[in-house]
Protein backbone atom coordinates (compact mmCIF):
# COMPACT_ATOMS: atom_id res chain seq x y z
CA UNK A 1 0.00 0.00 0.00
CA UNK A 2 1.44 3.23 -1.31
CA UNK A 3 1.06 6.63 1.23
CA UNK A 4 -1.10 9.40 -0.26
CA UNK A 5 -1.89 13.10 1.36
CA UNK A 6 -5.42 14.83 1.57
CA UNK A 7 -5.28 18.79 1.19
CA UNK A 8 -8.33 20.71 1.84
CA UNK A 9 -8.96 24.82 1.48
CA UNK A 10 -12.00 25.79 2.52
CA UNK A 11 -13.01 29.14 1.65
CA UNK A 12 -16.22 31.38 2.14
CA UNK A 13 -17.39 30.63 -1.41
CA UNK A 14 -15.45 27.45 -2.56
CA UNK A 15 -14.08 24.24 -1.07
CA UNK A 16 -11.32 22.79 -2.60
CA UNK A 17 -9.63 19.30 -2.04
CA UNK A 18 -6.36 17.41 -3.88
CA UNK A 19 -4.71 14.02 -2.89
CA UNK A 20 -1.35 13.48 -3.66
CA UNK A 21 1.21 10.92 -3.48
CA UNK A 22 4.47 11.05 -2.38
CA UNK A 23 6.01 12.46 -5.39
CA UNK A 24 3.10 15.60 -5.01
CA UNK A 25 1.00 14.04 -8.11
CA UNK A 26 -2.32 14.49 -7.77
CA UNK A 27 -4.38 11.39 -8.02
CA UNK A 28 -7.59 13.26 -6.90
CA UNK A 29 -9.05 16.60 -7.37
CA UNK A 30 -11.92 18.26 -7.22
CA UNK A 31 -13.20 22.20 -6.38
CA UNK A 32 -16.79 23.02 -4.70
CA UNK A 33 -18.81 25.70 -3.80
CA UNK A 34 -18.90 25.63 0.28
CA UNK A 35 -22.69 26.93 0.37
CA UNK A 36 -22.26 28.27 3.75
CA UNK A 37 -21.75 24.77 5.37
CA UNK A 38 -18.02 24.77 5.25
CA UNK A 39 -18.90 20.48 6.94
CA UNK A 40 -21.29 19.63 4.51
CA UNK A 41 -18.68 20.84 1.88
CA UNK A 42 -16.06 18.66 2.97
CA UNK A 43 -18.38 15.78 3.41
CA UNK A 44 -19.13 15.95 -0.09
CA UNK A 45 -15.56 16.98 -1.48
CA UNK A 46 -14.27 13.79 0.65
CA UNK A 47 -16.70 11.68 -0.98
CA UNK A 48 -15.71 12.52 -4.44
CA UNK A 49 -12.09 12.45 -3.81
CA UNK A 50 -13.01 8.34 -2.34
CA UNK A 51 -14.51 7.95 -6.08
CA UNK A 52 -11.47 9.25 -7.42
CA UNK A 53 -8.78 7.08 -5.35
CA UNK A 54 -7.40 3.80 -5.87
CA UNK A 55 -8.34 2.27 -2.25
CA UNK A 56 -6.46 -0.71 -3.01
CA UNK A 57 -3.52 1.05 -3.85
CA UNK A 58 -3.17 3.75 -1.17
CA UNK A 59 -3.73 5.60 1.50
CA UNK A 60 -4.05 8.61 3.21
CA UNK A 61 -2.08 8.58 6.22
CA UNK A 62 -1.94 12.82 6.73
CA UNK A 63 -4.29 15.48 6.60
CA UNK A 64 -3.71 19.02 6.21
CA UNK A 65 -6.31 21.98 6.28
CA UNK A 66 -5.92 25.53 4.85
CA UNK A 67 -8.56 28.69 4.39
CA UNK A 68 -10.90 30.73 6.41
CA UNK A 69 -12.59 27.44 8.00
CA UNK A 70 -9.28 25.59 8.90
CA UNK A 71 -9.81 24.81 12.20
CA UNK A 72 -12.94 23.74 12.17
CA UNK A 73 -12.05 21.26 8.88
CA UNK A 74 -9.03 20.45 10.89
CA UNK A 75 -11.62 19.23 13.59
CA UNK A 76 -13.82 17.12 11.71
CA UNK A 77 -10.85 15.39 9.76
CA UNK A 78 -8.51 14.88 12.11
CA UNK A 79 -5.99 17.06 10.59
CA UNK A 80 -2.17 16.59 11.15
CA UNK A 81 -1.51 20.56 10.39
CA UNK A 82 -3.29 23.69 9.75
CA UNK A 83 -1.99 26.45 8.59
CA UNK A 84 -3.08 30.10 6.48
CA UNK A 85 -3.47 30.59 3.25
CA UNK A 86 -0.14 32.64 2.32
CA UNK A 87 2.14 29.44 3.63
CA UNK A 88 -0.15 26.94 1.47
CA UNK A 89 -0.22 29.18 -1.71
CA UNK A 90 3.56 29.88 -1.57
CA UNK A 91 4.05 26.18 -1.08
CA UNK A 92 1.71 25.02 -3.64
CA UNK A 93 2.99 27.54 -5.99
CA UNK A 94 6.68 26.66 -5.38
CA UNK A 95 6.49 23.03 -6.29
CA UNK A 96 4.72 24.03 -10.04
CA UNK A 97 6.59 27.26 -10.48
CA UNK A 98 10.18 26.75 -8.44
CA UNK A 99 11.52 30.08 -9.94
CA UNK A 100 8.08 32.04 -8.98
CA UNK A 101 8.69 35.56 -7.26
CA UNK A 102 5.20 37.07 -7.45
CA UNK A 103 1.58 35.10 -7.00
CA UNK A 104 -1.75 37.07 -7.71
CA UNK A 105 -4.50 35.46 -6.14
CA UNK A 106 -7.96 36.60 -6.48
CA UNK A 107 -10.75 34.74 -4.58
CA UNK A 108 -14.55 34.46 -4.58
CA UNK A 109 -14.48 37.13 -1.23
CA UNK A 110 -10.82 38.18 -1.03
CA UNK A 111 -7.40 38.59 -2.69
CA UNK A 112 -4.00 38.76 -1.80
CA UNK A 113 -0.39 39.18 -3.04
CA UNK A 114 2.53 36.90 -2.31
CA UNK A 115 6.39 37.98 -2.68
CA UNK A 116 8.72 35.26 -3.02
CA UNK A 117 12.88 35.43 -3.38
CA UNK A 118 14.52 32.19 -3.63
CA UNK A 119 11.75 30.43 -1.92
CA UNK A 120 10.83 31.99 0.48
CA UNK A 121 7.84 34.15 1.24
CA UNK A 122 9.23 37.64 1.95
CA UNK A 123 6.19 40.29 1.48
CA UNK A 124 2.72 39.86 1.57
CA UNK A 125 -0.78 41.51 1.33
CA UNK A 126 -4.48 41.32 1.64
CA UNK A 127 -7.99 42.13 1.19
CA UNK A 128 -10.55 40.89 2.90
CA UNK A 129 -12.55 44.10 4.01
CA UNK A 130 -14.30 44.17 0.64
CA UNK A 131 -15.60 42.17 -1.93
CA UNK A 132 -15.26 44.62 -5.12
CA UNK A 133 -13.18 42.93 -7.57
CA UNK A 134 -13.24 39.30 -6.19
CA UNK A 135 -15.10 36.38 -7.69
CA UNK A 136 -18.66 36.94 -6.05
CA UNK A 137 -18.40 40.58 -7.15
CA UNK A 138 -18.19 39.48 -11.09
CA UNK A 139 -20.61 36.90 -10.29
CA UNK A 140 -23.01 39.57 -9.27
CA UNK A 141 -22.32 41.70 -12.07
CA UNK A 142 -22.31 38.80 -14.15
CA UNK A 143 -26.13 38.06 -12.61
CA UNK A 144 -27.10 42.10 -13.58
CA UNK A 145 -25.97 41.79 -17.32
CA UNK A 146 -27.97 38.69 -17.68
CA UNK A 147 -24.46 36.60 -18.72
CA UNK A 148 -22.60 33.41 -17.14
CA UNK A 149 -19.67 34.66 -15.34
CA UNK A 150 -17.43 31.97 -16.94
CA UNK A 151 -18.18 33.72 -20.40
CA UNK A 152 -16.71 36.99 -19.13
CA UNK A 153 -13.34 36.54 -20.21
CA UNK A 154 -13.97 35.56 -23.29
CA UNK A 155 -16.74 38.37 -24.32
CA UNK A 156 -13.75 40.66 -22.52
CA UNK A 157 -11.66 39.65 -25.27
CA UNK A 158 -13.92 40.68 -28.45
CA UNK A 159 -13.71 44.56 -26.85
CA UNK A 160 -11.31 47.20 -28.50
CA UNK A 161 -12.81 49.75 -26.36
CA UNK A 162 -13.26 48.78 -22.69
CA UNK A 163 -15.85 51.15 -20.65
CA UNK A 164 -14.28 52.99 -17.86
CA UNK A 165 -16.15 51.13 -14.64
CA UNK A 166 -15.94 52.75 -10.85
CA UNK A 167 -15.30 49.38 -8.92
CA UNK A 168 -13.49 50.68 -5.71
CA UNK A 169 -16.35 49.93 -4.13
CA UNK A 170 -19.44 47.20 -4.83
CA UNK A 171 -22.11 49.83 -4.56
CA UNK A 172 -20.53 52.32 -6.35
CA UNK A 173 -19.54 49.87 -9.55
CA UNK A 174 -23.34 48.84 -9.53
CA UNK A 175 -24.46 51.93 -9.81
CA UNK A 176 -22.04 52.93 -12.45
CA UNK A 177 -22.01 49.98 -14.64
CA UNK A 178 -25.97 50.51 -14.59
CA UNK A 179 -25.42 54.03 -15.49
CA UNK A 180 -23.27 53.02 -18.44
CA UNK A 181 -25.69 50.29 -19.92
CA UNK A 182 -28.35 53.50 -19.65
CA UNK A 183 -25.92 55.60 -21.81
CA UNK A 184 -25.89 52.71 -24.02
CA UNK A 185 -22.79 51.08 -23.97
CA UNK A 186 -22.13 47.64 -25.74
CA UNK A 187 -22.09 45.33 -23.29
CA UNK A 188 -19.03 43.65 -24.37
CA UNK A 189 -17.31 46.82 -23.47
CA UNK A 190 -18.46 46.90 -20.09
CA UNK A 191 -17.96 43.93 -19.25
CA UNK A 192 -13.90 44.40 -20.57
CA UNK A 193 -14.34 47.66 -18.10
CA UNK A 194 -15.24 45.57 -15.44
CA UNK A 195 -12.23 43.00 -15.96
CA UNK A 196 -9.71 45.80 -16.79
CA UNK A 197 -11.50 47.66 -13.06
CA UNK A 198 -10.61 44.85 -10.98
CA UNK A 199 -7.07 44.45 -11.97
CA UNK A 200 -7.14 48.11 -11.67
CA UNK A 201 -8.54 47.98 -8.04
CA UNK A 202 -6.28 45.17 -6.89
CA UNK A 203 -2.90 46.90 -8.39
CA UNK A 204 -4.18 49.77 -6.68
CA UNK A 205 -4.52 48.36 -2.80
CA UNK A 206 -3.69 44.93 -2.62
CA UNK A 207 -0.54 45.50 -5.10
CA UNK A 208 0.02 49.02 -3.72
CA UNK A 209 3.67 49.83 -3.38
CA UNK A 210 4.51 45.81 -3.93
CA UNK A 211 8.01 45.12 -6.41
CA UNK A 212 5.78 42.66 -8.81
CA UNK A 213 8.44 40.48 -10.15
CA UNK A 214 8.41 38.05 -12.85
CA UNK A 215 7.41 34.86 -12.67
CA UNK A 216 4.46 36.30 -12.14
CA UNK A 217 1.38 33.57 -11.44
CA UNK A 218 -2.10 34.30 -11.33
CA UNK A 219 -4.34 32.52 -9.11
CA UNK A 220 -8.02 31.80 -7.72
CA UNK A 221 -11.28 31.54 -9.31
CA UNK A 222 -10.99 34.87 -11.31
CA UNK A 223 -7.89 33.83 -12.73
CA UNK A 224 -9.78 31.30 -15.20
CA UNK A 225 -11.41 34.78 -16.41
CA UNK A 226 -9.12 35.64 -19.93
CA UNK A 227 -9.90 39.25 -19.63
CA UNK A 228 -8.29 39.95 -16.01
CA UNK A 229 -5.58 37.92 -16.98
CA UNK A 230 -5.43 40.13 -20.32
CA UNK A 231 -5.39 43.51 -18.61
CA UNK A 232 -3.01 42.08 -15.91
CA UNK A 233 -0.53 41.57 -18.41
CA UNK A 234 -0.72 44.90 -20.20
CA UNK A 235 -1.09 46.75 -16.52
CA UNK A 236 2.52 44.63 -15.56
CA UNK A 237 4.08 44.66 -19.10
CA UNK A 238 5.12 41.16 -17.68
CA UNK A 239 3.81 37.82 -18.80
CA UNK A 240 1.15 36.31 -16.40
CA UNK A 241 0.79 32.08 -16.43
CA UNK A 242 -1.99 30.63 -15.53
CA UNK A 243 -1.97 26.97 -14.55
CA UNK A 244 -5.18 24.36 -15.30
CA UNK A 245 -4.72 23.51 -11.33
CA UNK A 246 -3.87 27.31 -10.05
CA UNK A 247 -7.64 27.35 -8.18
CA UNK A 248 -6.24 24.30 -5.83
CA UNK A 249 -3.00 25.79 -5.28
CA UNK A 250 -4.03 26.10 -1.35
CA UNK A 251 -4.83 22.50 -1.15
CA UNK A 252 -1.98 21.25 -2.98
CA UNK A 253 0.12 23.23 -0.75
CA UNK A 254 -0.96 22.26 2.06
CA UNK A 255 -1.15 18.52 1.24
CA UNK A 256 2.45 18.90 0.76
CA UNK A 257 3.31 20.28 4.51
CA UNK A 258 1.07 17.37 5.82
CA UNK A 259 3.60 15.01 4.00
CA UNK A 260 6.72 16.73 5.09
CA UNK A 261 5.35 18.24 8.36
CA UNK A 262 1.83 16.80 9.61
CA UNK A 263 1.18 14.17 12.13
CA UNK A 264 0.67 10.91 10.38
CA UNK A 265 -2.80 8.90 11.20
CA UNK A 266 -4.92 6.27 8.40
CA UNK A 267 -7.90 9.03 7.22
CA UNK A 268 -11.30 7.72 7.92
CA UNK A 269 -13.02 8.43 4.70
CA UNK A 270 -16.57 7.44 6.46
CA UNK A 271 -17.01 11.39 7.79
CA UNK A 272 -19.85 11.32 5.71
CA UNK A 273 -21.25 8.87 7.66
CA UNK A 274 -20.93 11.09 10.94
CA UNK A 275 -22.56 14.18 12.56
CA UNK A 276 -20.77 16.79 13.56
CA UNK A 277 -22.28 19.64 15.01
CA UNK A 278 -21.14 23.28 16.34
CA UNK A 279 -22.21 25.02 19.36
CA UNK A 280 -21.23 28.42 20.24
CA UNK A 281 -20.64 29.00 24.25
CA UNK A 282 -19.96 32.58 25.91
CA UNK A 283 -17.89 32.43 28.81
CA UNK A 284 -18.40 34.84 31.75
CA UNK A 285 -16.09 33.75 33.74
CA UNK A 286 -13.47 36.91 33.44
CA UNK A 287 -13.84 40.17 31.75
CA UNK A 288 -12.53 38.22 28.43
CA UNK A 289 -16.13 37.24 27.83
CA UNK A 290 -14.63 35.33 25.40
CA UNK A 291 -16.80 33.29 22.72
CA UNK A 292 -16.16 29.87 22.25
CA UNK A 293 -16.92 27.54 19.53
CA UNK A 294 -16.97 23.66 20.20
CA UNK A 295 -17.02 20.78 17.73
CA UNK A 296 -18.73 17.23 18.45
CA UNK A 297 -18.94 13.96 16.99
CA UNK A 298 -21.58 12.12 17.50
CA UNK A 299 -22.60 14.22 20.47
CA UNK A 300 -19.25 14.12 21.72
CA UNK A 301 -16.94 17.20 22.10
CA UNK A 302 -13.31 16.99 20.03
CA UNK A 303 -12.46 20.48 20.04
CA UNK A 304 -13.07 23.84 20.92
CA UNK A 305 -11.03 26.84 20.74
CA UNK A 306 -11.92 30.74 21.61
CA UNK A 307 -10.67 30.83 24.83
CA UNK A 308 -8.54 33.00 25.98
CA UNK A 309 -7.39 32.24 29.22
CA UNK A 310 -7.78 28.18 31.13
CA UNK A 311 -11.28 29.86 32.53
CA UNK A 312 -13.08 29.10 29.22
CA UNK A 313 -11.11 26.21 28.76
CA UNK A 314 -14.03 23.34 27.95
CA UNK A 315 -13.04 20.15 28.51
CA UNK A 316 -16.34 17.70 28.44
CA UNK A 317 -19.89 18.71 26.60
CA UNK A 318 -22.77 16.14 25.72
CA UNK A 319 -24.87 17.06 22.98
CA UNK A 320 -28.65 17.67 24.19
Amino acid sequence: MKNAFYGIDVGSISTKGVILDEENNILAKDYLMTEGNPINAVKKLTKSLDEQLDREKYQVIAVGTTGSARKLVGAITNAGIERNEITAHAIGTISMHPDVRTILEIGGQDSKIILIDNGVVVDYAMNTLCAAGTGAFLSSQANRLGVAVEEFGDIALTSNSPTPIAARCTVFAESDLVHKAQMGYEKKDIIAGLCQSIVNNYLNNVGRGKNIQSPVVFQGGVSKNKGVKKFFEESLNKEVLVDDVGHLAGAIGIAILAHKMGTHREFNFEIENIEFTTRGVNCNKCPNHCEIMCVLKDGELIDSWGNRCEKGAIKKLHAN
